[in-house]
């Protein structure tokens, strides 16, 4: 007996089983750590180029957020201490996904990077940084390239009003002509609070969420940095001392890479001499040369400093420790903002102040277009170390020309134009 139409017609109408939702966000998150994984292996250029490609891959290509929302998320990163590329990229996958997604991106991110800084300190007799630097010369200037075009687009989407207009080159040249460590933050506080006046154009929240703090992630935070600190002083143990010493850096600098390395290095080699001068010159090259972020030279110094401990195993274990030590801080700080920040950014107040944040944001970008290819004399930089320029070879200003444009044509991947990049530093360097 057949059955009724009826029926038929019930049955496919009925809501799919909870269990499609669950594997159709399996799947995306699949999808997302593959495009994570690509970013790790391509995202050249330091915390700018990749929001530039941040942009192009996850927002233009993939839409898994918006413009405004990325942002948004890269300016409350840059506000709290860490590596601020591998905070957004996180508080990303903890959007789609959850705390999981989260810490496989943090894993997925990291690891490339990670990994060829410790193959480089155990290899380093065997390593010469000027022939590192010259495979790679033609990817600084495509990287550039990266960082204007994303300075384009972000202008494009988020500058509306001509208050944004003037944050952003207000921000711009601040940012070129003062680098100091907390410059950044005060930049994006400053730009909120000329924004908030203008709250009342925003409409009210008629049913506000109770604005809640879970605290965990922050006293976790807290006890770690205090916990490392008490054992290391009574156990003497080089592994501890160096999460503890990798900790407490992570926990305490802002505005990412360039400004880790004077601390870095005054700790580890001037303080405490666990690597030479020459050493630590040697990784930072190297780390600018690596896709991924700057932190990972955390892996380069702690292999180095595990080399009294014993062979290659303790080294490996040493370049865990400092990659944990680094990471870790700015992963707990950021996590602990995330689960509150939503309703938070409900009050009117909050909602204004992002047209500013955002206007600075940009502003900041392009900053960094112009300080990676044409930086301050020496005379007046506020760091020891500065990630360097790009070399004032002819043909750099056409790559940098060339990049932006075929960003704009939107035909060729980013994976496409770094890979180009870096056969023609094979065939020539």
């Amino acid at each position: 007996m057949q059955p009724h139409p009826s029926a038929a017609s019930t049955v496919s109408l009925a809501p799919p089983p909870r269990r499609s939702g669950v594997r159709t966000r399996r799947v995306r998150g699949i999808i997302f750590l593959k495009d994570v994984a690509a970013l790790a292996f391509t995202a050249f250029g330091g915390p700018q180029a990749h929001l530039a490609m941040m942009f192009r891959l996850l927002v233009d290509k993939r839409r898994y957020i918006t413009s405004a929302e990325l942002l948004e998320l890269q300016a409350l990163c840059a506000l709290l201490p860490g590596p601020t590329s591998t905070q957004t990229i996180t508080v990303i996958g903890f959007r789609l996904g959850g705390p999981n997604l989260a810490y496989l991106t943090l894993l997925v991110w990291m690891t490339p990077s990670v990994t060829l800084m410790t193959l480089a300190a155990l290899t380093l007799s065997h390593l010469d940084p000027v022939r590192v630097a010259a495979l790679v010369q033609f990817v600084q200037p495509v990287a550039v390239g990266f960082v204007a075009f994303s300075a384009y687009r972000i202008a494009q989407k988020v500058i509306h009003t001509k208050t944004a207009v003037g944050l952003m080159v207000s921000a711009a040249m601040m940012a070129y002509f003062f680098q100091l460590p907390w410059m950044l933050p005060l930049l994006l506080v400053a730009g909120g609070a000329v924004t908030t006046v203008r709250y009342r154009k925003h409409a009210i929240v008629q049913e506000k969420k109770p604005l809640r703090v879970e605290w965990a992630n922050f006293l976790l935070w807290l006890g770690i940095l205090v916990g490392a600190a008490v054992l290391g002083h009574y156990t003497r143990w080089l592994p501890v001392r160096l999460f503890e010493n990798f900790y407490r850096n992570g926990s305490l600098v802002f505005g990412g890479g360039q400004v880790l390395a004077p601390l870095l290095y005054a700790e580890f080699v001037e303080f405490k001499g666990y690597l030479t001068g020459a050493e630590f010159l040697s990784g930072l090259g190297l780390v600018q040369a690596m896709p991924g972020p700057n932190f990972s030279i955390a892996a380069y110094i702690g292999a180095l400093a595990m080399r009294p401990e014993g062979g290659p195993g303790m080294q490996v274990a040493g370049a865990l420790v400092g990659t944990a030590g680094i990471f870790l801080p700015g992963t707990f700080l950021i996590f602990f903002v995330i689960r509150f920040w939503d309703r938070l950014r409900q009050y009117r107040v909050v909602q204004a102040s992002l047209e500013g944040i955002n206007a600075v944001s940009a502003g900041l970008v392009c900053a960094a277009t112009f300080l990676l290819y044409h930086p301050l004399p020496d005379k007046y930089l506020a760091l020891p170390f500065q990630w360097g320029p790009i070399d004032t070879l002819p043909v750099n200003p056409l790559l940098v020309g060339t990049t932006f444009l075929l960003l704009l044509w939107e035909k060729m991947p980013s994976v496409a134009i770094v890979a180009t990049a870096l056969l023609a530093g094979v065939l020539i360097g």
